[in-house]
Order: C-alpha cells, then structure tokens, then sequence
C-alpha cells in the first residue's frame, strides 16, 4: 500500500514537474527521455527509501543505521556524502575554464581525507553516539557542548545546504527549463522523503546508490574522452594545448598579457597556475579550509557512528579515500575534455561558472545536441548530478535535525530523559523544519552568488569545529570554556572575514569594472571589423567568434552599470573589500585553535579533567564504546 502511494506521488511530481518545462539545453524532442532517466533513478532511491522505513523503529536507526554499516558500504556511502554538486559539476567546470586551478580543489578535497583518518575516525567513533555534541559533550559540560555544537552544525549546514539547493535548481533550469522555485521545492520534498521515512538507513542507501551511478557516469565519460588518444595522457594533454577554443580562452583570461604569447604558449599556460589563483597566500589559505574544513563537517562526522567498530571506522575512510581519489582524478580529464571538445565559450553560455561543462561533455560524445544517445548520455550525466544534490541535501538536513533534536530537544531540554519514540518523532519534526528552512532559502537566493558558501562551510568548520574536537580528543588541559570560546571566535571570525572580502558583491567596483568594458568596445569593435576585411577562412571564422563576444561582453556590460545604478556599498556598508582574500582559513583557523586554548588556561573545568583518563582509554581502545554519550 505504502509503495503503491510512493509510485503515485512520483508520477504526480511528474507530471507537475514536465508542465513547468520550456527551453533549456535539451531540446523540446528529448524532454520525454530525460524526464524518464530521472525519474529511474528517483524511483530507485524512493524504493530504497521504502524499505528502509520498515527498518526505523528506533533512535539508534534513525540516527546511526543501527550500527549496522559495513566498512565498504560506509566508504561508499561517505564518498556519496562528500562528492557533492561542488565536485562534480563545479571542479569540473572550474577545470575546463580555468585548467590548472580547478585540479587544485580536487587535490585539496582529497588530501583531506588523510586527516580524517589518522585524528578523527576511530576516536570520534569510539567516543561519540550520534552527533558532534556527544563527542564534545563527553568530558565538557553537556548541556554547555551541545548547545555550541548544535549551533555551529546547523551554522555549517546551512551554508552548505544554499549553495547545494541552488545547485540543484539552477542545474534543472538550466538543463530542462524547469522554473527554478519549481525544482528546488522538487529537491526538497525527494530530500525530506529520505529523511522522514528512512532517517539515516535511506540516506546511507541512497548514497551510496548516488555514489556508484557518479562514479561510473564518470569513469565513461573519460573512457570515451580519452579512447581516441589510445589513453595516453601526453597525446591528449597536447590535443589539449594545440586547440584553439582553448587558446582563446587563456587569451581572454590574460588580457594584454596574451599579445605577446604565441598560441602554443597560451595553450600550455592552461596546464599552468594563477588563471583562477591568482594569490598565492589565498591558495594557501582555501587550501587549509579544504583539508581541515572535512575533519570538521557534521554529517561526514555522523558517518563514523555508523559503523559497528573502530576497525570499520578506519577501513571506511581508507575506502572513501580510494574511492573519492579515483574520482577526483577522473575529474581531470572530465573538465579538460570539455574544454577541448565543447570548449569555454559554449560552457559559460549555459552557465557562468562552468557548471554545466559534465553534461555538455556526455551529450558531445553521445553524437552532439541533435542526437538520441548523446541527448540520453546528457541525461543520465544530469540526472546522476540531480541525485547528488539530493543525497548530499539529505545528510546536511539529517545531520542538522539531529542537533536540533538530540542535542537540544533530548540532552538540553528534556535532560536525556526522553523515551525513544519521543526522539523519533522529534527528529522527524526537527527535519521537516530544516527541509522547510532549506527550500525557502534555496526559492530566496534565486540569482545570487552563492558559490562562495561552500567554502565558507568549510572554512566554519575548520575554525570552529576541528580545533574544538581535536583539542578535546588530545589534549588534557582543554575543557568547557575553550570549547565555548573556540567555537565562537572561530565561527564569528570566518564568517566575518568572509563578509568583508572579495567574495560580496560591491556595487561601485562592478560599475567600474563594466564600464571600462563599455569604453573599450566601440575601439576593439572597429579594430576586429576592419581586420576581417584581409582575413578568409579560418582566421575569418575566429575573428568573428571574437566580433560576437566582445559585443556580447558589452551588452552584459551595459545591462551591469544599469542593475548597480543609484547603488555603492556592499551588504555591510562597504565600497571595496577590507581584505583581499578570497578564503579567511589562514586568518579563521589559527584564531579558533588560540582561543580553545586560552578559554581552556582561563576557566576551570572539574569534569574535564576527571574525564580526561576515560576519554583517552576509551578512544584508544573502544571499550564500553556504546555507552560513551551516558555521561
């Protein structure tokens, strides 16, 4: 009876969600087709869904699986937690316009993952129950640790979640013409059906389902991308620095500086950094957020409580390492194909941030835009990208429900005295708040700029939340007051660097920035159309192509200077950035380390320091591991 309804709803949000489509990148003839390559894989994850909501009776299942996760199907699922949207989509896009730069995220994404595996795994594991308050809450105050935890979880998940829901809502339009309000309220209600009905069994499924459709998505695109090279990375790499569509890109990114390159050396300088890091320290510094921002996310950490053991904490992440490596690895050749095959131009058409670049590639190598199975390829890519978003959406809300449910409702407010259906239900209440607040914010951050949330998460969580839990674990003088005051400075400080830097939207500099575009054209204009009087063939080709974007930079530039009139300070009052850097890490996380010390030396904590022996027994050894939240 229940699948029957499940089957039903589906084709009701069908149905709904195909009267809302006109234009996008798929022509009108294919919609059917790709409507159907959703809706597979959304049935299959709703099945998945249905099951396991017979499985959840219990806290322990809700939260946590039951315990029941294996290794291999943890590292499965945490390589479907992390590869978010950003992974797949933005490194690939930032790959094909950028080169060099764009790998630098994927390098930084997995070298995080050591991290987690030698001070995080097992300890977190062996000490904690469901959430990031338990493990702090362990020798700290409890009520105290929850509330910050708490707080700082739903804080980090909150950036994360935007940038994910818009994401998601962009990709839909973009690919189908869906109106975007209609396709985050669709993200939404699949992402709730997770949670509510499967808690973290459905969402563990669910991922790792996303997870092995997003990796062999992948490994076909470079299989195709790469074959005709014979896989030799040298032969295409080359392929790579000879195309012109490439050339020209680097060309538009330098500026003057390309008018004294030959195109062989615009080509290679694609393979080469700073055409998107342009500061060395900022490259640092997104660096430090990357590697030390994943230690410190709240649903990766509720991943560890999974597991039966220790041991299979550990061998979960040495699988989500092989895994998430393998793929980010694959991303290079994913985003330097589309840069050769599709090329930048046809990328930010679709889409500013290169976002699109996965896709396009797929429908490239399935035969072109007029073709059946490069329009299907293009599907099952977008698809697989949509049940991404989802996936990633439903463990943020499911790691923010959880905070507000068993950190505040049961450990603060009932005062760990509360029956296990009445956590359940609080969990459910706690989602369908979260998923709510998630779609609202998703429909009002239509349009804006979001991409730089993601790494203000991980900026939050490296400054607030890995000093927090690593200085608990291993150092014995740290307690309450320096959770407390880590916490806050560490959040505060991220978030407010974040708000004064380049990342805002300042008015006056982008009516600037236009206008010397506008100045400029009219003479560019005229040089470019008194060159193609001489030019024929292929060079008269290429100057056109340059002809019909400079006025096109114009235009944009135009319609800027005209959405900025009358305005001249950012959100906080500002006319410029106060700090030139795009990532606070270097600034937010050595901040949040000091001050977990100092409130430490400052507060005395008698707790903290009886707990310290069992606190380091037990996450050493795991025993009495599941009573480690009974404090």
């Amino acid at each position: 009876m229940i699948g029957q309804r499940i089957l039903a709803a589906l084709v009701l949000l069908a149905g709904w969600t195909q009267a809302f489509a006109e234009g996008g990148a798929v022509d009108d003839r294919f919609k059917p087709m790709t409507f159907g390559v959703f809706g597979a894989i959304i049935m299959l994850t709703m099945y998945v869904t249905y099951r396991a909501a017979r499985r959840v009776q219990s806290t322990q299942q809700f939260y946590a699986a039951g315990r029941s996760v294996s290794g291999l199907q943890n590292g499965w699922a945490i390589a479907g937690d992390y590869l978010s949207a950003a992974s797949f989509l933005g490194i690939a896009g930032l790959i094909s316009l950028y080169g060099y730069d764009g790998f630098m995220y994927s390098v930084g994404w997995l070298v995080a993952y050591i991290t987690v595996l030698l001070v995080i795994a097992e300890p977190c594991r062996n000490i904690g129950k469901y959430t990031l308050g338990d493990i702090l809450a362990f020798r700290n105050d409890p009520k105290t640790a929850k509330v910050v935890a708490a707080a700082s979880t739903i804080t980090v998940s909150t950036f994360y979640l935007t940038a994910q829901m818009v994401g998601g809502g962009v990709l839909v339009k973009t690919l189908i013409g869906i109106d975007y309000e209609v396709s985050v309220v669709v993200v939404g209600i699949l992402m709730l059906a997770y949670v509510l009905f499967g808690g973290m069994v459905a969402t563990t499924w669910v991922q790792i389902i996303k997870a092995v459709l997003l990796v062999t998505a992948s490994i076909l695109l470079v299989f195709l991308t790469w074959v005709p090279y014979g896989f030799s990375l040298p032969d295409f790499l080359s392929a790579v620095i000879g195309d012109a569509k490439v050339q020209v890109q680097v060309a538009k990114l330098l500026g003057d500086a390309a008018t004294t390159m030959t195109p062989d050396q615009l080509g290679q300088r694609f393979l080469e950094p700073g055409l998107f890091l342009k500061n060395p320290i900022d490259q640092i510094s997104l660096g430090m957020a990357l590697v030390l921002g994943t230690a410190g996310m709240p649903h990766i950490l509720m991943r560890f409580f999974t597991v039966p053991n220790a041991q299979a904490a550990r061998t979960s992440v040495l699988w989500a390492m092989a895994i998430i490596g393998g793929f980010y690895v694959l991303t290079l050749i994913i985003g330097t194909g589309a840069a050769l095959n599709v090329g930048a131009a046809k990328i930010s058409s679709f889409d500013a941030g290169g976002n699109m670049a996965g896709p396009l590639l797929a429908q490239f190598i399935g035969g072109g835009a007029d073709s059946i199975l490069g329009n299907f390829f293009l599907a099952f890519v977008a698809a697989v990208a949509f049940a991404t978003i989802v996936a990633v959406v439903a463990g943020l809300v499911l790691a923010s429900a959880s905070a507000m449910s068993h950190d505040i409702y049961v450990g603060v407010i009932k005062g760990e005295h509360a029956t296990q259906g009445e956590e359940v239900a609080a969990a459910r209440i706690s989602a369908l708040i979260v998923g709510a607040l998630a779609i609202t914010i998703g429909i009002l951050s239509k349009g804006q700029n979001v991409a730089h949330l993601v790494a203000l998460a991980f900026a939050v969580a490296a400054s607030s939340n890995l000093p927090c839990v690593l200085l608990t674990l291993y150092w014995k003088r740290c307690n309450t007051g320096g959770i407390v005051l880590g916490m806050l400075v560490g959040s505060v400080s991220a978030i407010g660097l974040m708000m004064v830097s380049p990342n805002m939207t300042y008015p006056k500099l982008e009516r600037a920035k236009a206008q010397k575009v506008i100045d400029a054209g009219p003479a560019k204009i005229s040089k470019i159309e008194a060159e193609l009087v001489t030019l024929q063939d292929a060079a008269k080709t290429k100057a056109e192509a340059s002809l019909k974007k400079l006025r096109a930079d114009v235009t944009k530039a135009q319609g800027t200077v005209k959405k900025f009139e009358g305005q001249e300070t950012s959100f906080l009052g500002l006319e410029k950035p106060l700090i030139e850097l795009k990532n606070p890490g270097i600034y937010s996380i050595p901040l949040g380390f000091l001050f977990v010390v100092i409130g430490s030396l400052l507060w005395r904590d008698r707790r903290a320091d009886e707990m310290w022996e069992e606190l380091y027994v037990r996450q050493n050894t795991g025993i009495h591991a599941e009573a480690a939240a009974a404090h």
